[in-house]
């Protein structure tokens, strides 16, 4: 499963997640493999300065993402992210390390359901926050 978290700065999982998306200037790219997190990576936002609807839906499908989490998102991102079959998860807040955390413990709202099958195990979790 790939996650894609919105974030501030470039700082890896220190990063300070931003609560839109669409207007952040980086994402954190987090690949979870089974029980390990083998890589995360952050890409610049090619669409900061200004975008269309649908268009950084767009850049995030390219990104082969499964989940995008962000602080908040509007209706109309959720149903770009719908068909282009992304889950979506809204209330991250602090660092790209605690939003993981929320997303462990189910504190982000769903903005879609994500399937508790997707769901960050709780040992991904520690080795997150070590």
């Amino acid at each position: 499963m790939r996650i894609v978290i919105s974030a501030e700065n470039n700082q890896g999982f220190d990063s300070i997640d931003t609560h839109h998306f669409g207007r952040c200037p980086f994402f954190a790219l987090s690949k979870v493999d089974g029980d390990d997190i083998p890589s995360i990576s952050m890409i610049d936002n090619p669409f900061y300065a200004g975008h269309q609807p649908g268009q950084v839906p767009g850049f995030i499908k390219e990104q082969n993402a499964d989940v995008m989490l962000s602080g908040e998102m509007g209706g109309r991102a959720i149903q770009f992210f719908t068909q282009f079959g992304i889950e979506t998860a809204t209330g991250a807040s602090g660092t790209v390390k605690e939003a993981a955390w929320q997303v462990i413990y189910r504190e982000l709202f769903p903005a879609r359901k994500v399937k508790p099958t997707d769901m960050v195990t709780a040992s991904i979790a520690r080795r997150i926050l070590k």
